[in-house]
């Protein structure tokens, strides 16, 4: 996907006119190592190679708007009325960017009303626009102790004119859509509809993905919670395997498309000596198959540690006799076949039949990782992604997403958050890092020369 520099404009109401409470305090910064001034950009790219394909002056490179507080605004503070949604999935942090939205809009802009509609973008339908909750830096004080969501969630999108009624029917000025690719989706289609109508209503994103698969982002909040959640179940499983004659362990995670947290997770365990991501293809049978591996690690240390994605492997499941599901769910999402049902099934009669009778430890924590609090990495993560979206939607950007890109709070056209995946490259250097941890062959089945040279590295 080639972008050039018009591709990562975002769009404004209109001009700013008033005085930010920021302005004094920005007066005299400029660029450097820790700041990106309000008139300065953020590379896209970041290498010479891929610089050098552009032939382009500096100026006209492909990058980003720089996110922070602006010295006018274009909404006067104390007549705005804000609103606040989370949509899809949970995921660590939630609460912590309910929190860092209310306080900085009530703290610093004086916003006097601020709505948190309830479980989802189903708030915004006839039905439920009503039942809204009055967010005060008082009612929120405490909320990042929790997991979840103050608000609720759910997936599923809504009518987009039905939503932008509701908005105006609320005299909502700014909406704050904290979701995933299905709630940046959405939010997108509220932001067309809205401009359709000539309204001034801005609309920004907070991307929020356990499975940290949304693009130009350097990760997703939460995720670094989740995949140290993750790692002590790892780390259980490996004891309980380890402890047991002929120990298969198992332990499956989320990761629908994009091996992410089973990557970091099975690194920071240490544990594993297998990883299975959804990127990578893999085979069970013959001399070069999963099985064959599975045998070879139980016979030379006695048990073996498997790390799975949910999407790994789903199409093994039609050619093994295990129903692969069809359909969507409410959030657009593929719904997966259980490929952990799999393995435990074909592990077990493969090992039955060399004469290695197994000890199956299983688990699927999925549940229990989305669902904890913040740690003090992300919560720190969400306030400043908080503060970011805040001063965006303050200066009237809209269709717009707040990311960190290159290490630096960036604004991201809504249309880009949701125009690929981001994956696990199975040439990069994380993946090479988990192929030296775990002494995994870099394929298992069919593996093709050049890949063959480089998998042996136990």
């Amino acid at each position: 996907m080639t972008l050039h520099l018009d591709d990562l404009g975002v769009r404004r109401l209109g001009e700013c006119r008033y005085d930010s409470p920021f302005s004094e305090m920005l007066s005299t910064k400029q660029t450097s190592p820790h700041y990106v001034a309000e008139g300065d950009r953020v590379l896209l790219e970041d290498t010479v190679s891929m610089l050098a394909e552009h032939s382009l002056p500096p100026g006209q490179v492909p990058s980003f708007e720089a996110a922070g507080p602006r010295r006018k605004i274009f909404f006067d503070p104390p007549r705005v009325t804000a609103g606040i949604v989370t949509c899809g999935g949970l995921c660590p942090g939630l609460n912590n960017v309910i929190r860092g939205l209310v306080q900085e809009l009530a703290v610093h802009y004086k916003v006097k009303r601020i709505l948190g509609f309830r479980n989802g973008l189903q708030g915004l339908t006839e039905q439920h626009r009503y039942d809204t909750v009055d967010l005060t830096p008082d009612r929120v004080r405490d909320i990042h102790n929790a997991g979840g969501t103050i608000l609720g969630s759910s997936r599923g999108g809504q009518d987009a004119d039905e939503m932008v009624d509701s908005l105006v029917l609320r005299g909502v000025d700014i909406m704050f859509v904290i979701g995933g690719d299905g709630g940046m989706r959405a939010a997108t289609f509220l932001s067309k509809a809205i401009r359709a109508r000539g309204l001034d209503i801005a609309v920004i994103g907070v991307p929020k993905t356990i499975d940290n698969d949304l693009p130009f982002t350097d990760q997703s909040f939460g995720f670094q919670s989740a995949f140290a959640r993750a790692t002590d179940f790892i780390t259980a499983v490996s004891v309980e395997a380890a402890a047991s004659p002929n120990g298969v362990g198992i332990v499956k995670l989320m990761g629908r498309h994009s091996g992410f947290i089973a990557s970091y997770a099975a690194l920071s365990a240490n544990a594993a000596d297998i990883v299975l991501i959804p990127e990578i293809p893999f085979a069970l049978e013959g001399a070069d198959g999963l099985l064959a591996h599975v045998e070879q690690r139980v016979r030379a240390k006695g048990f073996v540690v498997i790390v799975l994605a949910e999407g790994a492997g789903q199409d093994l499941l039609e050619e093994h006799g295990l129903p692969q599901l069809n359909g969507r769910d409410a959030s657009g999402n593929v719904k997966l076949g259980n490929i952990g049902e799999l393995l435990k099934e074909r592990i077990t009669a493969h090992l039955l039949s060399v004469g290695l009778p197994p000890t199956m430890r299983y688990i699927d924590p999925s549940y229990a990782v989305r669902s904890i609090a913040a740690n003090a990495y992300d919560a720190v993560y969400c306030l400043r992604l908080a503060h970011a979206a805040v001063h965006a939607a303050m200066a009237g950007h809209t269709e717009a997403a707040v990311a960190r890109w290159r290490r630096r709070f960036v604004h991201v056209p809504l249309s880009l958050m949701t125009s690929r995946r981001n994956q696990v490259d199975p040439d990069g250097d994380l993946w090479m890092s988990v192929l030296e941890t775990t002494c995994q062959p870099a394929e298992f089945g069919s593996v093709p020369d050049r890949v063959r040279v480089r998998s042996g590295f136990c």
